[in-house]
């Protein structure tokens, strides 16, 4: 377990919130880790969950490595926060602890699509994946829920089952976030590989190409990774729209089911 101590100094400085930049946001500094349980000296409950869930955070993030390859900490935290509340409402396989994140802020000649699984606290796949064609150049910068737009929908996606297409192997995904990628289904937004999806293509045209909407990922890595990721894995995809909002992104609630996952002796006031 992990034990955490804070002085009256540190709680004042405590908040549960994300770095202010996402180009130079690091993870902050885990505080202390031990042996058997969070112990806080006049914390309140509320306050030892918090810090509890975020040091959990915190030791993930630097564990795995993900500030080196790219993934800022602050959409890290968001992606955390969704993958805590589907486990809450048992929506996510019980089986694996994967959680995918995709950063359509970045550059599509960047590795924008990161595959972690928790338990080991490794980046399974680290690679490029498509914006749909009306969602911008090279960067993603428009992002719609309609049908034929064209465009990439934000939000938190669960995988499920796989099946043949004209790409080849693929994956169905539900979108979870009404408004935003709610007609997943109906757009047919899949995980699929594409040839376009490559280094080489960056080379030449200075950018990715561009999909009907779906994430495409790199054809050589498609079958791995839609086989790591699918059924019932969180798949959650960033962007650049202030007005996005989701119930999965409750802090208080994820807070809350971690600590009571974690058990009784994690808590210690």
């Amino acid at each position: 377990m992990i034990r955490v101590f804070l002085t009256a100094i540190t709680l004042g400085l405590l908040s549960f919130t994300s770095p202010a930049s996402e180009q130079t946001s690091d993870a902050p500094a885990i505080l202390v880790a031990g042996a058997e349980s969070v112990a806080f000296n006049g914390a309140s409950a509320a306050e030892a969950k918090v810090a509890a869930f975020n040091n959990h955070v915190q030791e993930l993030y630097q564990a795995a490595g993900l500030k080196q390859k790219g993934l800022s900490y602050e959409v890290f935290e968001k992606a955390m926060v969704g993958f805590q509340n589907f486990k809450r409402l048992r929506m996510v396989s019980s089986e694996r602890s994967v959680l995918s994140v995709v950063d359509f802020t970045k550059s599509s000649a960047q590795k924008r699509l990161w595959v972690i699984d928790l338990e080991s606290k490794k980046v399974l796949y680290n690679t490029l994946v498509a914006h749909g064609r009306n969602t911008g150049n090279d960067k993603a910068t428009k992002f719609s829920n309609v049908p034929n737009s064209n465009m990439s929908s934000l939000g938190f996606y669960l995988t499920d089952a796989t099946y043949y297409g004209k790409h080849g192997l693929s994956l169905r995904l539900d979108g979870m976030d009404q408004g935003y990628n709610s007609n997943a289904r109906e757009r047919a937004i899949v995980v699929h590989g594409a040839d376009y999806v490559s280094e080489s293509f960056v080379k030449q045209y200075g950018r990715l190409g561009r999909s009907l909407g779906c994430p495409s990922v790199p054809s050589e890595v498609s079958k791995d990774v839609i086989e790591t990721i699918k059924d019932k894995t969180v798949l959650y995809i960033h962007g650049n729209d202030t007005k996005y909002a989701s119930r999965y992104l409750d802090n208080g609630q994820a807070v809350e089911f971690y600590a009571s996952e974690a058990g009784a002796d994690v808590i210690n006031i």
